[in-house]
């Protein structure tokens, strides 16, 4: 049974940091792009940030730029979020996702792409 268990969620004040972290099993996500979203309350689920296989090529929306890091350990099949200077506005459930794109160097920002996904760690920043 494939699953992608995210962890690292929780309640932080303005400025400050979190480490999500994505770990997969039942399978190998190695040649997988592997992707963060997140929804807000009322709000469509969008892109944050994506890594392709290598880890050689990573992209991250417009708001989240500078302040956080996607990264991943294909030994470990885990991926992480490293987020920053945290503002309100990230306030949402996080999930991650994983596309089958065997050693491909494009990262999909569009969710209705990825095949599997976890279940969701809330992130809640107060101002």
């Amino acid at each position: 049974q494939v699953q992608l268990v995210e962890s690292g969620g929780g309640l932080v004040q303005a400025g400050g940091s979190l480490r999500l972290s994505c770990a997969a099993s039942g399978r190998t996500f190695t040649t997988y792009v592997r992707g963060w979203f997140r929804q807000a309350p009322g709000k469509e689920r969008e892109f944050v940030a994506g890594i392709n296989w290598s880890g050689g090529v990573t992209l991250y929306t417009d708001s989240v730029k500078g302040r956080f890091t996607i990264s991943r350990d294909n030994p470990k099949n885990t991926v992480y979020l490293q987020m920053n200077s945290l503002k309100a506005e990230d306030t949402a459930v996080y999930y991650c996702a994983a596309l089958s794109s065997p050693y491909g160097s494009r990262v999909a920002t569009n969710p209705v792409e990825y095949d599997y996904w976890g279940q969701g760690t809330q992130v809640t920043v107060s101002s």
